[in-house]
């Protein structure tokens, strides 16, 4: 879902975003759903008894009045044995009728906006049952707006928009998102002057000789029941098709009311460009057998309902159509299990828009794109697992979910590399616990370490659960150690925040000497650490974070004396340069006066050179090794300072 300002600024969490065009995305016309918004599903998210099959909708919807009636067949697997009764949610301003199970009505209570059905016999596990719910009433609209009848342009309008917990405010449903159907049909009945638009392929439309014609929706593929939708109005229609293949193409259509059109064709034919680059990036479109389009719809913003996102508004930039556009592998396909893990939905779609930026626009546009996000992101408030999920307002904070989440997307990518970063995207896409399914942060988290190699733990506990960013002072001095290099020393001291007290990242520092600039990595897991580099050349100035691939403030400055450097262990630091021929500098710190010895082994352990056996100063050391005896190979160098002993690998090239 894409959040737009429209008609009127609205305050989030006491910040007004309206100062560029990225605003868009942040907020809509949320109006007063907090007061309309039944918040009891949130102790009750779902019936865990039973899990959901197949949803059958055939409804006849009027706009004047505003009226709902028809069926619902909710087909289902029993998950419990000596299963007799089951719980479906519907607000109790919709009257339930009848239910029947095998033909035969079955007795139900219809309390506090959940159904309680008895049923016919004791199931047990896995023993499928085929419920149907005979209702009607005039809906509730709660959250964004989960049924409205509206006019634009003085023609009726009609649409759903049921995110998070509005599904159930027009038809009868397992409400929450960790439960799939495994297919779903979509029957509408309206206005023969009207067209019915909803999820998956149109496999008829019927005339029913009474001024009304039904429109038959079939989706194949997995859905939650919030992404189930409908639009319903006088739609001109624009067609284009994917072609995926050389023989092979998906229609893409879309349903926009027909004032809107013209102005946006152009925006709207960008989308099979979109498809094009996200199927690159992450896998082909996940729904190729239907079909991907747009609704127009009347709220202020964009749904990504499966297989036809709701559009709003009457201008659709294309930050708005590929944020829905990317929803559709990012929400609809692996959807998040609960509504704390809202990031993966919307953190995913709004860093996707920066992604189709680079792909058209190239690294620098992305970079700026990014720069924007992480404006809005330092005004997140709270961690990005949202705690409190009573509040709509707080499941879709836009600054939290959307920009703070996307940004840690670009931070992973910084981390692991754009080869894994992408990897880990389509192999959490294609991973058969997931796809077409849902998922947590911990079930990202390990496709992600997977592809990695290494534990992300403190990244994701951090960055997930924490809250806030780091704030880095850096300072920094240089002296010349003759032989045309200096030693750079770098202290690195973060301000004490609350969760974490301070941030474990890895960091990048480039140092620019008059020999050229020189790109350092170095993990900075201590709230006050120092570093010490060897380059060429005279030193002119250093970069924290040159690729801005964090979250932060940071301020730089030159003049750190020695002795403020913050020395509290001993440590051994990589050679440089690795691989060498002839000559490399090991560097290594001692935090007090101690007694050192420095030594070359071979592969076999043999001892092949003592660099360093005497006494050193507290402080920054270096040593040159020359290999130029030695063979090319690989080869090891060991720090023994007391009971403190470190080894690294060194790799002679001639």
């Amino acid at each position: 879902m894409k959040l737009l300002l429209l008609f009127t600024l609205f305050i989030l969490n006491g910040l007004l975003l309206a100062q560029d065009a990225r605003s868009e995305l942040i907020q809509s016309e949320k109006k007063t759903f907090e007061r309309k918004m039944n918040f009891s599903k949130v102790n009750y998210p779902g019936d865990p008894n039973f899990d959901v099959q197949f949803y059958k909708l055939n409804v006849y919807v009027t706009h004047t009045p505003k009226y709902i009636k028809g069926d619902v067949i909710v087909t289902a697997k029993s998950l419990a044995d000596n299963l007799t009764s089951v719980k479906l949610d519907l607000q109790n301003t919709l009257t339930v009728d009848s239910i029947t199970l095998s033909n035969n009505k079955i007795s139900f209570q219809h309390l506090n906006n959940i159904i309680t059905v008895q049923l016919d016999k004791a199931y047990s596990l896995n023993e499928i049952f085929s419920l149907q719910i005979y209702y009607q009433g005039a809906p509730g609209s709660s959250g964004f707006g989960s049924f409205e009848a509206r006019y634009h342009n003085g023609f009726q309008t009609i649409y759903t928009l049921s995110e998070p917990y509005g599904a159930s405010d027009w038809w009868p449903c397992k409400d929450t998102p960790a439960d799939k159907a495994d297919s779903a049909d979509i029957w509408i009945r309206c206005d023969s002057s009207l067209k019915a638009i909803s999820n998956g392929s149109l496999i008829g439309i019927v005339n029913n000789g009474d001024g009304t014609k039904t429109w038959k929706w079939q989706e194949r593929y997995p859905i939650a029941q919030y992404l189930i939708s409908m639009a319903i109005s006088n739609f001109a229609e624009y067609q284009q098709y994917f072609k995926y293949s050389k023989t092979d193409s998906m229609s893409v259509i879309h349903y926009i009311y027909p004032e809107n059109l013209n102005n946006n064709k152009t925006n709207l034919g960008h989308t099979t460009t979109m498809l094009k680059v996200f199927s690159d990036k992450f896998g082909l479109y996940p729904y190729i057998k239907e079909k991907y389009g747009h609704a127009q719809f009347g709220w202020g913003g964009g749904m990504e309902h499966q297989t036809v996102t709701s559009i709003g508004g009457s201008n659709f930039s294309d930050g708005l159509i590929s944020h829905e556009l990317a929803h559709q592998w990012f929400g609809d396909k692996v959807t998040c299990k609960d509504w704390q893990n809202i990031w993966l939905n919307e953190g995913f779609a709004t860093y996707c828009e920066s992604v189709y930026i680079e792909a058209m626009q190239g690294k620098a546009a992305y970079d700026a794109s990014i720069a924007s996000s992480m404006n809005y992101a330092r005004n997140a408030v709270g961690s990005i697992y949202v705690k409190d999920i009573s509040r709509v307002d707080e499941i879709f904070d836009g600054n939290r979910s959307y920009e703070k989440g996307g940004t840690v997307l670009h931070m992973l990518r910084g981390i692991v590399g754009d080869e894994k970063f992408f990897t880990i995207l389509q192999n959490y896409l294609i991973d058969p616990r997931y796809a077409y399914n849902v998922a947590t942060t911990e079930d990202f988290q390990g496709v992600a370490e997977s592809v990695y190699g290494s534990s992300l733990d403190y990244f994701f506990k951090e960055w997930i659960y924490g809250e806030n960013y780091p704030n880095y002072t850096v300072k920094w001095n240089t002296t010349p150690t003759g032989s045309g290099t200096s030693t750079v020393n770098v202290s690195i001291n973060q301000a004490k925040n609350s969760s974490p007290q301070f941030f474990t990242m890895p960091v990048q520092i480039k140092i620019k000497t008059s020999a050229g600039d020189t790109l350092f990595t170095v993990f900075n897991n201590q709230s006050i650490q120092s570093f010490s580099f060897v380059v060429n050349g005279n030193v002119s100035s250093i970069q924290f974070d040159p690729n801005n691939y964090i979250l932060k403030n940071s301020t730089v400055a030159v003049g750190i004396d020695d002795e403020k450097l913050v020395l509290d262990k001993f440590e051994l630091y990589q050679n440089y340069p690795n691989p060498f021929n002839p000559e490399t500098v090991i560097r290594y710190q001692l935090p007090t006066k101690s007694f050192v010895s420095l030594k070359i082994f071979d592969v076999l352990g043999k001892e092949v050179s003592v660099l360093v056996n005497e006494e050193n100063e507290a402080g920054f050391h270096q040593v040159k090794f020359d290999g130029s005896k030695l063979s090319s190979g690989i080869y090891f160098y060991v720090l023994q300072v007391g009971n403190f002993s470190s080894g690294k690998k060194l790799l002679l090239l001639k």
